[in-house]
């Protein structure tokens, strides 16, 4: 239901009929009543999920349509605690949300991380994974539960103003890390064809190629999700080959993983460390993860079933996130061993005069700076071409599988707070456009060797927007009247609470950094203008977050306020 001033109002899925009861008269009768009225028409009730169903199952597909027009069967495998079949039926969602954490955004925080702090900085890299993971945990709790994905979920328990603001905002998240996955495709381009296809027609490329591979799942979803699989082999094979012939000291290695410590760092590591955080925990992956989960055939109304999911869908999150831990430090200890303190006379010396990228570096002893592209070039420079185009490959399969999820992230995300109608392609080709309209111009004006500037700002534009995706899905997996026995618990609460008030606060600290070191008045007057519209906003998703969280004194007025314990307790009756 939702809560409006002192009433509660419930609103019965089946007829124009709204019934409104003061909390001090709650009654087992009051919901017979409803409950009644829902069975003469022919509606289910799920005692799992208390967010009012449309009026007819038909009626929430077409209106709440995905990719995933089919569902994966889940064995029944009796009374066993683990099975292998079952972790198997379950296996692709947490696959596909962990590409996120392997785009070329990550794997250029990774390489500069390397080639600025050596190995210090690997433990920032796994607590960041680790956080990851936790968040994850809730986003998948919330589609199993409750059926529904993030976005849904807002656009039934925010009002008007805020829901269409929060869509926007997580809309500019997608579309910058969109831009940064199709860069990173052309520079892959640029690299395989030795400078031949330039930034522009790479991204073109990239523009067909997944609007192709966006209809493989017309084949069977179990096929998209091995294809996804594929794409993430590779991206193992390539930076591993890298690993292994770099040869990394594996003691520095295991000291930077998990001793907690940057011995002699500076403002720059410090920059770095944060930037490592604001990369791989990324807003649209927690509405991604959300949807992803409900390909998976549940029945809800189950609670063993609907608990099980939980425990299964974790457990293949955390193994999908520990394979992209372990590509990630591929690329951190390849870069912190080979290039950590390096010169840009050091690559010139290593240059051979047929190479095609010889005035790349300047000749000087400044410190070498990399990105994605230079990243290649250097790997060619001192390990021969076949490691500068192995790592072009990699890059390839990291920007061409995250394109494809981050479509899909605003596939869901438009859908879900919009509540669109049209065909799929109809939607496809909105989702795209907006994306790719400002990387195609990106592409035209700039240059491939100096899109590092971009990269940080992009960065920033994603750091800006986590609040809108952590402070709902806390807010939600919170609340006993969505998640009923599967909202979180005290420990949850206060733990999640804790780390996303964490994550926002180091995202803050790198926007500061980044907008004091433009140097401009004018800039740092627009930027307060809109810090001032920005701040406010989050307060209000703070707001309600803490309603949901149990702060009852700020609780006047909230619509997402969890029911009254007299409520909870006579429904339990009931369903008893």
């Amino acid at each position: 239901g939702q809560i409006k001033s002192s009433n509660l109002e419930f609103e019965c899925p089946c007829e124009s009929k709204h019934y409104h009861y003061f909390p001090s008269v709650f009654s087992p009768s009051f919901f017979l009543k409803i409950l009644l009225d829902q069975q003469e028409n022919g509606v289910e009730t799920n005692h799992y999920s208390s967010i009012p169903p449309s009026p007819s199952p038909e009626d929430q597909d077409e209106a709440f349509s995905t990719y995933f027009e089919q569902k994966v069967h889940i064995p029944d495998t009796g009374n066993q605690i683990f099975s292998f079949r079952k972790l198997w039926a379950f296996t692709g969602p947490g696959f596909l949300m962990s590409i996120a954490y392997l785009d070329p955004g990550n794997i250029e925080s990774d390489l500069q991380s390397g080639a600025k702090a050596g190995f210090k900085l690997l433990w920032v890299l796994l607590g960041a994974t680790i956080i990851g993971l936790l968040l994850q945990r809730l986003a998948a709790r919330l589609g199993v539960v409750t059926g529904m994905h993030l976005a849904e979920v807002c656009n039934r328990q925010y009002p008007t103003v805020p829901r269409i603001i929060l869509w926007l905002m997580v809309e500019l998240a997608i579309i910058g890390s969109d831009m940064q996955e199709v860069i990173g495709c052309a520079i892959a381009f640029n690299l395989l064809s030795v400078g031949r296809i330039p930034l522009w027609a790479g991204v073109l490329i990239t523009i067909t190629d997944t609007f192709v591979f966006l209809f493989l799942d017309k084949y069977g979803l179990r096929k998209l999700e091995a294809f996804f699989g594929l794409l993430i082999t590779i991206m193992a094979i390539s930076f591993g080959y890298e690993y292994v012939i770099v040869k990394p000291d594996q003691g520095e290695l295991l000291k930077g993983m998990f001793l907690p410590y940057c011995a002699g760092c500076g403002p720059v590591q410090l920059e770095q460390a944060v930037g490592i955080v604001g990369a791989v925990i990324m807003p649209h992956n927690i509405y991604l993860h959300s949807a992803l989960v409900k390909s998976r055939d549940v029945d809800r109304k189950n609670k063993k079933d609907v608990k099980e999911a939980n425990k299964y869908f974790f457990i293949e999150s955390a193994v999908a996130l520990f394979v992209s831990f372990l590509i990630n430090v591929f690329v951190v200890a390849v870069f912190a061993e080979a290039f950590f303190n390096k010169t840009n006379m050091d690559v010139v010396s290593k240059e051979q005069s047929s190479f095609p990228h010889t005035d790349l570096f300047p000749m000087n002893n400044d410190t070498l700076e990399v990105d994605i592209y230079k990243g290649g070039v250097v790997l060619g420079c001192f390990f021969g071409p076949a490691a500068l185009y192995i790592w072009a490959v990699g890059i390839l399969a990291a920007g061409q599988s995250s394109t494809m999820t981050g479509t899909y992230s605003g596939q869901f995300v438009m859908e879900g707070f919009l509540n669109l109608r049209w065909s799929r392609f109809a939607r496809v080709l909105l989702t795209r456009s907006i994306a790719i309209i400002p990387t195609l111009l990106v592409a035209i004006f700039q240059d491939v060797q100096h899109l590092t500037g971009m990269n940080d700002f992009l960065n920033v534009l994603q750091s800006l927007q986590l609040p809108f995706a952590l402070i709902p899905i806390l807010t939600f997996t919170s609340l006993t009247s969505i998640m009923n026995d599967f909202a979180n618990g005290l420990v949850w609460k206060i733990s999640g609470g804790i780390l996303i008030l964490m994550v926002c606060v180091i995202n803050m600290y790198f926007v500061i950094v980044y907008v004091t070191a433009l140097n401009s008045v004018l800039l740092y007057v627009l930027a307060a203008l809109i810090s001032v519209g920005y701040l406010c906003f989050v307060a209000y998703l703070a707001w309600h977050c803490l309603v949901a969280l149990g702060v009852s004194c700020l609780d006047c007025g909230s619509r997402v306020s969890n029911p009254p314990a007299v409520l909870i307790e006579e429904q339990s009756e009931y369903d008893s």
